[in-house]
């Protein structure tokens, strides 16, 4: 398919502005050039600063909120096809996957809504303590000022929806850096938003390093909340530099499944071989170890490479297309010597690892031990490991041998086992009879210990991003 360069410039101020100097994005799939954008640095992270700080002190009404918020839906709804094509075109995601990318980030624009028009605060009882007897009194919440938003390429629409439009929500401007791979379709939305309505400020857009846009968002007081979704060592780092701030972190995950032996093979076979390589695995929750109890698991493990073995790999435009490439070669090679290094510790490869057109193939490794990288480490990449058990307790632990916890799941008929599973394991989110990279965008969404902080989900990323401040009234 021929590639139309294409061009977008930077939103500062409510202007389009160009730099200068330009930024190259490349498909990961052909490596060509498909787009170009300005290339921002401190000084435009600055003026972008100074202009969501004179919106703030523009307040806008909760009911004009909600209404761009809405209109912004309604954009993504009428050109949608534009939308999936610009994520396929910079991340390389499958055409079926950027679509239903699309068609999630119109639900997180509408309950986004939903939560401007119905953000409140609460009563309090006041005569409830001898204290407060002749007292009213109440909360409110009021936007905790400008955020600064920062995103990763794996999901360069949605994920942008899920720190934009809780924070409009909210009442807070915004300066969004989306990451360099992928810019285009966050400068698409911007453009959507100001299609909308959006006034000046409240929406500035900025591609550029990350050491200058990064430490501008860090350093300036003014910013009082920066929302981050991308690695742990990144994450991490940000909050320690920004100890005054309110740091929300969505992190990483080595994503485990539990298996059980009396649970549908065939159902988890079919859910499992289908979430743990879509978009080549490049999910946050993408399952990447699978615990089948050892009754189930020769029979499991033939259904799931089979599945696996049927899958799609390609070109990324192609409709057809279930797995295409990783976003660049380094992170190709990273995947590749966990496989050879994992080989070469014991395990065996049941299907895949080798590259096809510079392609990794979805790749199934058995036999690994807890401590190789492919195990306890996030991938990222279209592998996924397959381990036996005997009892539920031993599942648990192996599932919990890792320092992430965003999301796990669990095959079974037997709610008891079920049941426990919730308890036991050490994540964010359980899913059962579903596999744990299902998220549905009004879900509370966010992980414990290395993989984040904090929960997404337009209903609680808006009261983050909210300060509850309380009036007393003497009669």
């Amino acid at each position: 398919m021929a590639v139309t360069l294409q061009e977008r410039k930077l939103l500062l101020d409510g202007e389009w502005i160009e730099t200068g100097e330009w930024h190259e994005v490349r498909s990961p799939y052909s490596g060509e050039v498909v787009a170009r954008v300005p290339q921002a640095g401190a000084a435009h992270a600055r003026q972008a600063v100074d202009a969501a700080a004179r919106a703030l002190a523009s307040p806008l009404p909760a009911h004009e909120r909600a209404a761009i918020l809405d209109r912004v839906a309604a954009l993504l709804r009428e050109r949608a096809d534009e939308v999936a094509q610009t994520i396929c075109a910079e991340a390389g995601k499958p055409m079926k996957a950027a679509r239903v990318e699309a068609d999630r980030a119109v639900s997180t624009f509408t309950m986004a809504a939903v939560e401007a028009r119905r953000l409140a605060g609460d009563v309090v009882p006041m005569d409830a303590s001898p204290a407060g007897v002749g007292k009213v009194a109440y909360t409110m919440r009021v936007p905790i000022g400008v955020v600064g938003a920062i995103t990763p390429f794996n999901f360069p629409l949605n994920l942008v929806g899920h720190k934009v439009a809780p924070a409009l929500a909210a009442g807070c401007p915004v300066v969004l850096k989306p990451a360099g791979q992928t810019p285009m379709s966050a400068l698409l939305l911007a453009e959507l938003e100001d299609e909308a309505g959006l006034p000046a400020g409240w929406l500035n857009v900025l591609v550029g390093p990350s050491a200058e846009i990064g430490d501008v968002l860090v350093e300036d007081e003014r910013v009082r909340l920066i929302t981050f979704t991308g690695s742990a060592e990144v994450g991490w780092k940000i909050r320690e530099r920004a100890a005054r701030k309110k740091v929300n972190l969505e992190l990483g995950n080595a994503t485990p499944v539990v298996v059980e032996s009396d649970a549908d093979i065939e159902q988890a076979a079919t859910k499992l071989a289908a979430n743990a390589f879509a978009f080549a695995g490049q999910s946050c929750i993408s399952v990447q170890r699978i615990y089948v109890q050892r009754s189930a698991y020769d029979d499991f493990a033939s259904r799931f490479v089979s599945k696996v073995e049927s899958l799609r790999v390609g070109d990324p435009a192609d409709e057809e297309t279930d797995v295409g490439p990783v976003i660049d070669e380094g992170a190709r090679d990273r995947i590749v010597s966990w496989i050879e290094e994992a080989k070469a510790g014991g395990a065996k490869v049941l299907t895949g690892g080798e590259l096809v057109d510079g392609l990794l193939r979805p790749t199934v490794l058995a036999d690994v031990t807890p401590e190789m990288k492919v195990s306890c480490l996030e991938v990222f990449g279209p592998l996924c490991t397959v381990s036996a058990y005997e009892a539920p307790d031993e599942a648990f632990e192996l599932a919990n041998g890792t320092e992430y916890g965003l999301q796990a799941g669990i095959f079974t008929t037997n709610i008891h086992t079920a049941l426990a599973a919730a308890e036991a394991l050490e994540f964010g989110g359980i899913t059962v009879n579903e596999a744990p990279t299902f998220r549905a965008d009004q879900m509370p969404y966010g992980g414990v210990k290395e993989s984040g902080n904090t929960k997404e989900g337009p209903h609680y990323a808006v009261r983050e991003m909210t300060e509850e401040r309380l009036v007393v009234i003497a009669r």
